[in-house]
């Protein structure tokens, strides 16, 4: 790509622990990868973004300071969305002109999120805007909630931008403290193993949004069975709620809003040994919570496709593999395994015959990729 100026690459990420509580408030933990999205591009003075995909077909066209359309259900809706949550805050007099390039086909590395994040980092380089690492995470999430629609937490965005190679992101989604835990020297080595399913998936469509409510539901009803006052909607969360409320009150609910509890409060515990784990370089330990996190993403939250749920029982009965779970929010897409290098070639070939031998019909989309973590998005 000489012909351009700028080259910025966007990380995807994987989450070993902190499945689904980002948008509750709860405790993350996360890596970014070193497979991600790559934008090249110039500035452009006459204020148009005209975007090419490697990926995707279609040309993309708007004005940056235009007000933002409704979303076209279109690959160029990121780089809308961007826009929409840059405007809020900046003036944006120019544009750009580019390429983009995903690595990866696959669902559950945040591919959506690496994207806006690459788009943001673009628009503020081009009309001279400084922004700090958190602000971008905190400006790509909103894109993310208001003009796609999709109601996350800051996980994804916060892995893709503070994420350090030589270290595991520890983010609490309530008060946005974070820190970076440097990998302890007694940490067996590890590389991420991504065992994409085969199924693609959009989660806009799928019971993403649907869990979330869930989540308030069940926090609504704590707070009612304890005569507290209610807040609205969009201001109830569970990490606002001691669990104690919680092993009072769930009984008297619904059993599904229960098991998303009991979810929440689960992981939050499992996020908290985890980190000592991390820590203190137990690799057995971690690796473990982030089993038993999967174990509760399917149990407790309900998600994960019957293509998901084989692969990661495959993955729990072979040898090397330290932890795992599924990638993202679970519905299709990928799993992700913390695993010994020494035995890759033996977990891919086993994975793939045992997984295979299951659904047939995946045989041409099925794919395992390995990666290793990596720092964050940056202009290369």
């Amino acid at each position: 790509m000489e012909q351009y100026q700028y080259h910025i690459f966007a990380p995807y990420r994987v989450c070993p622990l902190g499945a689904h509580v980002d948008h509750q408030h709860g405790l993350v933990t996360g890596f970014a990868i070193d497979k991600g999205v790559d934008l090249w591009f110039n500035v452009r003075d006459d204020g148009q973004v005209k975007l090419k995909s490697l990926t995707f077909e279609g040309d993309v066209d708007f004005a940056i300071n235009a007000p933002s359309q409704v979303r076209e259900h279109h690959w160029g809706d990121y780089a809308r969305g961007a826009k929409y949550a840059l405007r809020k805050r900046f003036e944006l007099e120019k544009g750009i002109e580019g390429v983009i390039k995903g690595s990866l086909p696959v669902g559950g590395l945040s591919s959506s999120a690496a994207v806006l994040t690459a788009y943001v980092m673009a628009f503020a380089k081009a009309n001279g805007i400084k922004l700090q690492p958190f602000e971008v995470v905190q400006i790509a999430s909103e894109a993310e909630r208001e003009y796609i629609g999709l109601n996350n937490g800051l996980l994804d965005q916060a892995c893709i931008t503070l994420g350090k190679k030589d270290g595991l992101l520890f983010l609490d989604c309530d008060t946005n403290e974070y820190r970076i835990i440097k990998r302890n020297p007694d940490m067996p080595t590890f590389e991420i193993g991504i065992f994409f399913s085969g199924l693609t998936r959009s989660l806009v469509n799928s019971d993403y949004n649907l869990r979330v409510y869930e989540c308030k539901t069940a926090a609504w009803n704590m707070l009612a069975y304890t005569d507290q006052p209610l807040k609205t909607f969009d201001k109830t969360f569970l990490r606002d709620i001691p669990k104690a409320t919680f092993e009072k009150t769930r009984i008297a609910m619904p059993a599904r809003f229960a098991r998303r509890a009991e979810h929440f409060y689960s992981e939050y515990r499992r996020v908290r040994q985890g980190v000592t784990a991390w820590e203190t370089g137990n690799m057995k330990l971690f690796g473990k919570l982030s089993f038993d996190s999967c174990e509760s993403s399917i149990n407790n939250y309900e998600c994960g496709s019957p293509e998901l749920i084989a692969i990661y029982e495959i993955m729990r009965s072979l040898p090397g593999i330290y932890g795992g779970r599924f990638s993202g929010a679970g519905f299709k897409g990928a799993c992700i395994a913390l695993v010994n290098p020494e035995h890759k070639e033996t977990i891919e070939k086993e994975l793939t015959k045992r997984y295979l031998e299951q659904f047939p019909e995946y045989e041409k989309t099925f794919h395992v990729y390995w990666v290793k973590p990596d720092d964050g998005a940056r202009f290369v």
